[in-house]
């Protein structure tokens, strides 16, 4: 099989995480007998830099050409001062937006090797958890219409959170497929007691829920979702929720995993073709110095070849390799505090990874 990836390596980290996951997926179409083409688009500062704009139309035009893409990260202090419409970060907005990418799928899994750096207690632990955060990723408040205007209190800014039948719909469809996957459990995370965006999610849930009648479905208010979290995370297999919701609940699940520099996603939309990157920042206070932890990267190719290709065995391959390095005992500095093992550099760890795969 053959296959065009668009690599997007941004900023900070982005280039050596990206570096590190194309080298994993050369080695594994080398193995499997595929040929995997690799073409480079700028986003966010670097895009700045060069042509002014974070999103040039070259790299949309480069992206929607591709069978899949592949981002790093964008941002960084370089790029702080700028208004809110020029900052790298609005490039992750646009190309979504583009790229018609409205489902986000955040696995929050608990490696049994990394099980001492969680924050959690054995006892909450237990043998582990393995959840799926299903983020709707192109409505809601971080699209809705903003602003300032004259308030009670003198000058103010707003931000408008709207969410249609039809986008709750499909975001939700998708989080009962998946769940049909797995363990057949859903909850929906939502903030029904205050936001009439979220009693309309709520409605258009329930009334989906009767299309699935195997999955065991419950709602669960944001405030509540997040406590759950850390105090049973065992009890959730999928959740789905809004855009500004998932992210914040999905950062945390990266947390009690024990770094976030684990944690791997994908953008979908109706197609196949997706985006995958990480879920961590640029982390520009290590950039350039081979620091960075390539891992949530990695598995994030992983999570292409197996949604975007269907290359499920080949996925497999790379996960195994990743659970075998860090069987073995090798970390990166993010992960000392996991009991073991001396600090390798990204390059390392991607040679690491490569010599098993």
């Amino acid at each position: 099989m053959e296959y065009n990836i668009a690599l997007l390596r941004g900023d900070g980290i982005g280039p050596e995480i990206v570096d590190s996951a194309a080298a994993i997926l050369r080695k594994t179409a080398e193995r499997f007998g595929h040929r995997f083409n690799f073409t480079s688009y700028l986003i966010g500062g670097a895009a700045i830099d060069e042509t002014g704009i974070p999103l040039p139309q070259e790299t949309v035009d480069g992206c929607l050409a591709s069978d899949s893409v592949l981002l790093g990260a964008v941002g960084g202090y370089k790029w702080d001062e700028l208004p809110g419409d020029k900052r790298p970060e609005k490039a992750l907005l646009g190309i979504r937006q583009a790229l018609g990418l409205y489902t986000n799928l955040r696995p929050a899994r608990l490696y049994p090797a990394l099980r001492a750096a969680s924050p959690l207690k054995d006892e909450v632990v237990g043998s582990g958890f393995d959840i799926m955060i299903v983020r709707e990723l192109t409505g809601g408040i971080y699209f809705g219409d903003r602003g300032y205007r004259e308030g009670k209190y003198g000058t103010e800014a707003y931000d408008t959170e709207a969410y249609s039948v039809t986008e709750i719909e499909r975001i939700g469809r998708t989080a009962f497929e998946t769940a049909m996957k797995r363990d057949k459990r859903l909850c929906s995370v939502d903030k029904a007691n205050v936001l009439e965006s979220s009693r309309l999610w709520r409605k258009t849930m329930h009334e989906l829920a009767q299309e699935y009648p195997e999955v065991e479905y419950r709602d669960m208010f944001v405030d509540n979702a997040a406590m759950q979290l850390v105090r049973d995370p065992k009890q959730f297999d999928v959740i789905v929720t809004s855009n500004m919701f998932g992210d914040i609940l999905s950062d945390e699940a990266s947390q009690i995993t024990g770094s976030i520099g684990m944690l791997a996603s994908a953008s979908l939309g109706a197609g196949t073709r997706g985006m995958y990157e990480p879920i961590h920042g640029s982390a520009p206070d290590i950039a350039g110095q081979n620091r960075a932890n390539p891992i949530a990267t990695i598995l994030s190719a992983a999570m292409m070849l197996r949604y975007s290709f269907g290359l499920a065995d080949e996925a497999d391959c790379i996960e195994a390799a990743v659970n075998r390095v860090l069987d073995e005992g090798y970390r990166t500095a993010d992960l000392l505090g996991s009991g073991g093992g001396s600090a390798l550099s990204c390059t390392e760890m991607t040679e690491k990874i490569l010599g098993v795969l």
